[in-house]
C-alpha cells in the first residue's frame, strides 16, 4: 500500500505543480496591469508600426517573396549613413587612433594626432576605456565652450556650464526630468511647437509632464505667430503649471529656420511669462535656403542686455545631424546659461549616477567642435567633404520642395534647414471614411498603403501632432539623389493611384 500511497501524494503535488504554472503563465509579476501607465500609453512614431512593417518587408524581399518593389526606402528617420552618406574622414581618423593609440605609429596627419594626443591625455590611463566624470571629459568640454564662444561671437563661454551626453536626446530627457514636480498638484506644461520631434510628446507623457503645443503657421513657411504663443500660454493654464517653452530650430520635421526678430519674439514671450527655454538647436549645421541663417538662442538672448541676458536656457547640439550624421556613435551636448547654482549641483547628481556617456562619442564631439584649422594637413579634404555634403543635401531640399509641390493634392513648404520636409496631403473625403472605419488615422492609412504597394516608408504627420483636419508626413532629405529620384517616382505612382481610387 506503501506505493500507492505515494503514487497519490504526487499526482496531487503534480496537480498542485501545473496549477502554479498555469497562474505563472498568465500571472507575470510585470504584466500589463502592473505596468507603469505612462510607458503604456507614450508613443515615438519615428520607429512606430510603420517602420516595423517596412523592416518585415525588408526580410521577405530578401527570402525571395515577391512585392510590386525590389527594395525598401527608409525615408522615415534622420539617419544619413544608414542612407549612404560617407563619414568624414577627419573624424573617422581621430575616433579610430582613440580607440586605438596603436594608429599614432603610422603615418596619419599630424593633426589627427595632436587631437587624439589632446583627448587621451584627457582620459584616465590615457584611454576612451576608462570612465570620464559624468559630466563629460574636461579638454572636451573646453572644446565646446570655444566652440560656442566662437559660433556666437559673444564672451568667454564657461566649460563648467557644457555637460556631455549620449546624443542630445539624453540631455533633453535629463533637462526634463528636473521638472517632474507634483507638489502643486498639477502637472508641469512644456509649451512644444506642433508639429514637433516626437522625442518631446514621448518624454512629456514618459515622465508625466502637460503637454501644451503651439501651432506653427503653416501659411507661412512654419513662421510663428507671438498671438498664438499667447493663446498656447493662456489656454494651459487651466489644466497645468506651465514652465518652459521648447523651440527646435531649424525645425524638425518642418524645415524652417527662424529669423532673428522671430528669436527676439519669443525670448521676450518667455520673460514675460517667466518660462525657461530649452532651445533644440541639432540642425544648426543644416542651413540651406537662401536669406537664412543660423542664429543660436544663447547668442541672441546674451545680445538684447538686461533683463534678458539673465534669463534661464539650455541649448542642445549633436554629432547625429549636420554634416556628420554620426547617429549611432551618440554624441551630444547640453550648454546652460543663467541656471540656478543649487540646482546645478543637483543636476550633475543625478547624471553621476549614470556615471558618464559613451567616451567615443565624447571624441566625436571633440572632433566637431574642434576641427582642422586652415593650414593645418587636414583642413582641405575636411572642407572639400563637409562642403560637399551640404552642398547635395541643399540639392536635394530643392528637389524634394519641388517634387512634392508638382503632385497635385500635395502642397510643401520649402525645406529652408534640418533634413525634413512635412508636406501636407489634402486627401479625399472617401479616404479618411476608409480609414476611420478601420480605426486608423487617415495618414497612417496612406503611409501604410504607399508602404504596401511602393516600398518608401515614411512617418505620418501625426505621430508629430498637427492641426486638426489636416494631414501630412515626414520625410527625410537623406536618400542619395539617385535613391530620391526612383522614391519620387514611386511616390507619384502610388499617390496619383490612391487619390483616383478615393476620389
Amino acid at each position: 500500500g506503501m506505493q500507492s500511497s505515494l503514487g497519490g501524494v504526487n499526482s496531487i503535488r503534480s496537480v498542485f505543480i501545473t496549477a502554479r504554472r498555469m497562474a505563472s503563465s498568465n500571472e507575470k509579476i510585470m504584466n500589463m496591469n502592473a505596468l507603469n501607465p505612462q510607458v503604456k500609453t507614450m508613443e515615438y512614431a519615428v520607429r512606430g508600426p510603420i517602420v516595423i512593417r517596412a523592416v518585415e518587408l525588408e526580410k521577405e524581399l530578401a527570402n525571395g517573396v515577391s512585392k510590386p518593389f525590389k527594395s525598401v526606402i527608409k525615408a522615415n528617420i534622420g539617419d544619413a549613413h544608414a542612407m549612404g552618406q560617407k563619414p568624414i574622414t577627419f573624424i573617422r581618423q581621430v575616433l579610430g587612433a582613440v580607440a586605438n593609440p596603436a594608429l599614432l605609429s603610422t603615418d596619419l596627419p599630424s593633426d589627427v594626432k595632436n587631437r587624439t594626443e589632446t583627448i587621451l591625455g584627457g582620459c584616465g590611463g590615457k584611454s576612451v576605456g576608462a570612465y570620464s566624470q559624468s559630466t563629460g571629459v574636461d579638454v572636451i568640454r573646453k572644446h565646446v565652450a570655444e566652440y560656442i564662444q566662437r559660433r556666437d561671437g559673444g564672451a568667454a563661454v564657461d566649460p563648467e556650464n557644457v555637460i556631455l551626453s549620449g546624443g542630445a536626446s539624453e540631455s533633453i530627457r535629463n533637462v526634463m526630468k528636473l521638472f517632474i514636480n507634483r507638489q502643486g498638484g498639477r502637472k508641469v506644461g512644456f509649451m512644444v511647437p506642433i508639429p514637433q520631434y516626437p522625442l518631446y510628446s514621448a518624454t512629456i507623457e514618459e515622465f508625466g509632464l502637460g503637454q501644451v503645443g503651439y501651432y506653427l503657421n503653416e501659411e507661412n513657411k512654419w513662421g510663428l505667430d507671438e498671438a498664438e504663443l499667447v493663446r498656447s500660454y493662456n489656454e494651459s493654464l487651466k489644466e497645468f503649471d506651465t514652465k518652459v517653452i521648447v523651440i527646435i530650430n531649424p525645425g524638425n520635421p518642418t524645415g524652417q529656420v527662424l529669423p532673428r526678430e522671430n528669436i527676439e519674439m519669443i525670448i521676450k514671450f518667455a520673460k514675460k511669462h517667466n518660462l525657461f527655454i530649452m532651445a533644440d538647436e541639432v540642425y544648426q549645421d543644416n542651413v540651406y535656403a537662401e536669406g537664412s541663417q543660423f542664429h543660436s538662442f544663447k547668442k541672441v538672448l546674451m545680445s538684447m542686455g538686461a533683463p534678458y541676458d539673465k534669463m534661464e536656457l539650455a541649448s542642445f547640439h549633436s554629432v547625429s545631424k549636420g554634416y556628420m550624421g554620426e547617429c549611432g556613435l551618440r554624441g551630444g551636448y547640453v550648454e546652460f546659461a543663467n541656471i540656478d547654482p543649487d540646482v546645478y549641483v543637483m543636476f550633475k547628481k543625478m547624471i553621476s549616477a549614470k556615471l558618464c556617456s559613451t567616451v567615443l562619442g565624447q571624441a566625436v564631439i571633440d572632433t566637431v567642435v574642434n576641427g582642422p584649422r586652415e593650414g593645418e594637413p587636414s583642413y582641405v579634404q575636411w572642407k572639400k567633404e563637409k562642403d560637399a555634403v551640404l552642398a547635395s543635401l541643399k540639392e536635394r531640399a530643392v528637389l524634394v520642395e519641388q517634387a512634392y509641390g508638382s503632385i497635385e493634392g500635395i502642397t510643401c513648404n520649402p525645406v529652408q534647414g534640418a533634413m525634413y520636409a512635412f508636406p501636407q496631403i489634402h486627401l479625399p473625403e472617401k479616404a479618411i471614411k476608409a480609414a476611420k472605419a478601420i480605426g486608423q488615422e487617415p495618414d497612417f492609412f496612406y503611409a501604410m498603403r504607399l508602404l504596401e504597394s511602393s516600398g518608401v516608408c515614411i512617418v505620418p504627420g501625426s505621430g508629430f501632432c498637427q492641426k486638426p483636419g489636416t494631414y501630412h508626413f515626414r520625410t527625410t532629405i537623406l536618400p542619395q539623389p539617385d535613391l530620391m529620384r526612383d522614391m519620387l517616382t514611386r511616390f507619384k505612382t502610388f499617390h496619383e493611384k490612391f487619390m483616383a481610387e478615393y476620389k
